[in-house]
């Protein structure tokens, strides 16, 4: 058997998330039916294992999962194949031979997240899909004072939602910036950490916007945080704002 990495981008919209699920549109289940076509069906099916779960209307611009194949075919030939039967909602944008130690989820040793907020007036349907929004003022610079204590090893047990089945809800976030596209009138926060819970990046993102609108104080993170309660950071941002821009394995797992 053959394994290959591939590296990939979707349009989160119209997908019911990455995960497989009974009579919905997912993007596991759509990645299975094209190798598993490539392979000629066999049985059992070929199962493609991702990097990790996102959710419906989440989008990524560099996913990253792994599967294994009967066949040999170069890395150019297995990108061209998989993109040839895909819908043009999922590109392959790299397809590689790996060894057979290296594993999608727990080979990963950080994860990116970019959250994008318009601030328009009035929300762009041309944007809907790929940012949120919120017409109100946002002071930066208190933003940014705030997201400096969600930076470090913390117990996130404020940050997860109901439904997480992660065993430690501790996370390391190496690092967080926030932002503004002048051209495009967003603030952009990007998020680098070793693993991220349920719908996490979300949750953070909309308490750092009630921090930078004023309701909430610029210190209110530490108490949260103390306080191991998700009832106290109340809001989720929107999914369509969220997308996956990087997986690092910190090696070069490519074989010729």
């Amino acid at each position: 058997m053959y394994r290959y990495k591939i590296t990939f981008a979707y349009d989160g919209t119209n997908f019911s998330g990455f995960q497989i699920q009974p009579n919905k549109r997912t993007v596991e289940q759509t990645l299975k039916n094209a190798v598993n076509k490539i392979a000629k069906h066999p049985t059992p099916a070929i199962p493609v294992i991702g990097s990790g779960r996102t959710d419906a209307g989440v989008h990524a611009l560099n996913q990253v999962a792994h599967f294994d194949i009967p066949y040999h075919l170069s890395n150019e030939s297995m990108r061209k194949a998989l993109n040839s039967i895909l819908p043009l909602d999922i590109l392959i944008k790299k397809a590689e031979l790996v060894d057979n130690g290296f594993h999608a989820r727990y080979s990963a040793h950080r994860k990116t997240y970019r959250y994008r907020v318009d601030q328009g007036e009035f929300v762009n349907p041309f944007k809907r899909n790929y940012t949120s929004h919120f017409k109100y003022p946002l002071n930066l610079e208190k933003m940014r004072k705030a997201a400096d204590d969600l930076v470090g090893t913390h117990d996130f047990t404020s940050f997860v939602a109901s439904g997480s089945q992660a065993k430690s809800n501790v996370r390391t976030i190496e690092n967080i910036t926030i932002k503004r596209d002048e051209v495009r009138n967003e603030v952009v926060f990007d998020f680098t950490g070793n693993g991220f819970l349920y719908n996490q990046v979300r949750i953070m993102v909309a308490f750092l916007l009630e921090i930078g609108s004023n309701q909430r104080p610029v210190d209110d993170v530490s108490r949260v945080l103390k306080a191991k309660d998700r009832t106290l950071a109340r809001m989720t941002a929107p999914a369509s704002g969220l997308y996956l821009v990087n997986v690092d394995y910190g090696t070069n797992d490519e074989k010729d």
